[in-house]
């Protein structure tokens, strides 16, 4: 069942998203070559603390998962799609990584991800995060009253398509509110003017991941989480949570 917010309750889901644009600046920040992926995780663990904000993400286990996440952060690193575990893996010159964090304050959530680059970018790489992070864009101005879920689908793919990059068919956007993930889904990729009428009050998490080697396969790691590219090549994560009002797209999760 897709829920409308009303307007209280979207500012309601700024206040959370506000915390997760916090953590995601922080984890940026920390990120430096020789730091473990764990201590990343703790870098978004004490921003949620000092808000006084719960986690979505910590013990989250959908039906594909073997196990419930054990983190707050989803770090994937180079050829990791997304829902990579952060362990005692060190980070390296050159790694592009993608950080994915969620934030529940007063039974709201907020959902976003961002890409980069330790240290010194690849050209490639900085392309495929342009890339990424410009169809986020496209999405989130396709995300108004009257337009469909398929304008957004259709806004992220084509860019992704044209640059000759891969889109996993079966992950993408969602919608959020109480819980992180509520109907509608939000694909990557698909035809305008199609699917459920956007109103005033929606408020979806839109998330492009495109992957460098241009094939849309994909893999489960042996953690039963992680997801990384059949081919080796690097991908790229972007995400916000936005709700679509009668003034335009609202993007929830800026610090």
């Amino acid at each position: 069942m897709v829920e409308i917010k009303t307007d209280a309750a979207v500012d309601a889901m700024r206040v959370a998203g506000q915390v997760v644009g916090k953590a995601l600046e922080a984890v940026r920040a920390a990120a430096a070559p020789g730091m473990r992926l764990r201590d990343l995780d703790e870098v978004a663990r004490t921003v949620l603390r000092e808000a006084g904000a719960d986690s979505p993400f910590l013990g989250y286990r959908p039906s594909f998962a073997p196990t419930p996440f054990p983190a707050v952060l989803c770090v994937s690193v180079n050829d990791a799609i997304v829902h990579g575990i952060p362990d005692g893996t060190r980070l390296r010159d050159g790694d592009l990584v993608s950080i994915d964090c969620g934030a529940l304050v007063d039974g709201w959530a907020g959902d976003a991800a961002l890409s980069f680059t330790v240290g010194t970018a690849r050209p490639e790489d900085q392309r495929l995060m342009d890339t990424t992070r410009r169809a986020l864009e496209a999405g989130i101005a396709a995300a108004v009253v009257g337009a469909r879920i398929g304008d957004i689908s259709h806004a992220i793919g084509s860019i992704g398509r044209a640059a000759g990059y891969g889109i996993p068919e079966d992950f993408g956007g969602h919608g959020i509110g109480r819980q992180m993930h509520e109907d509608p889904g939000v694909p990557n990729d698909g035809r305008p003017r199609r699917g459920m009428l956007l109103r005033h009050g929606l408020v979806l998490a839109i998330e492009p991941m495109f992957l460098a080697g241009g094939k849309n396969d994909y893999y489960a790691a042996g953690d039963g989480w992680t997801l990384r590219t059949t081919d080796g090549s690097r991908a790229a994560h972007f995400e916000h949570t936005v709700a679509v009002t009668d003034e335009g797209p609202r993007v929830l999760t800026t610090a």
